[in-house]
């Protein structure tokens, strides 16, 4: 069965920030894309459920992620070179601030943390993870560094106590 879709996003598809916001910018306020965040994902675990809208966040994140790395990071640089370049972007978008724990470069095996990260920090204590975007941003990064598929799973979270997100990012 062939779902009818309204557009396939590109990174294109953001438009002209510039032009259309002259006065008030590239910038937001947090609460305004928590807003937008937590609402959707209201709205879709009502119609869809918990376990299926997590899935659903990981998938559009694996899309923004891919489109993020083809678009704003150089994906010519070694590894060490292109952490630093994916670090700077992701403070200058004030996204979070990332950390490598630890890398093994032959196994494709990662622990990354991010530390006041976008969707969570800050968050009232839940006991449930509530990064799945994150998970599949990441693994969207990887791949197209790589070309091989990750899957990336969060580990720590503000939501369940911690102070910083911590991801396991595997190749599969």
């Amino acid at each position: 069965m062939e779902i009818n879709t309204k557009y396939n996003f590109e990174w294109k598809d953001i438009g002209d920030i510039a032009l259309g916001r002259p006065n008030l910018g590239t910038t937001t306020h947090v609460a305004v894309y928590r807003l937008m965040q937590y609402t959707m994902r209201d709205v879709l675990e009502k119609h869809w459920g918990a376990e299926q809208t997590n899935r659903f966040f990981v998938e559009a994140g694996f899309k923004a992620g891919v489109e993020f790395c083809k678009n704003l990071l150089d994906c010519s640089l070694d590894f060490d070179g292109f952490v630093a370049n994916l670090t700077d972007v992701l403070e200058k978008l004030s996204i979070g601030l990332l950390r490598v724990e630890k890398a093994d470069i032959e196994k494709l095996s990662f622990i990354f943390t991010v530390s006041e990260d976008l969707d969570c920090s800050g968050l009232p204590f839940s006991g449930v993870p509530s990064c799945d975007y994150d998970e599949g941003f990441i693994a969207g990064i990887m791949k197209v560094y790589t070309g091989k598929d990750f899957v990336t799973k969060e580990i720590d979270c503000w939501s369940t106590g911690e102070r910083t997100c911590r991801f396991t990012v595997n190749v599969v």
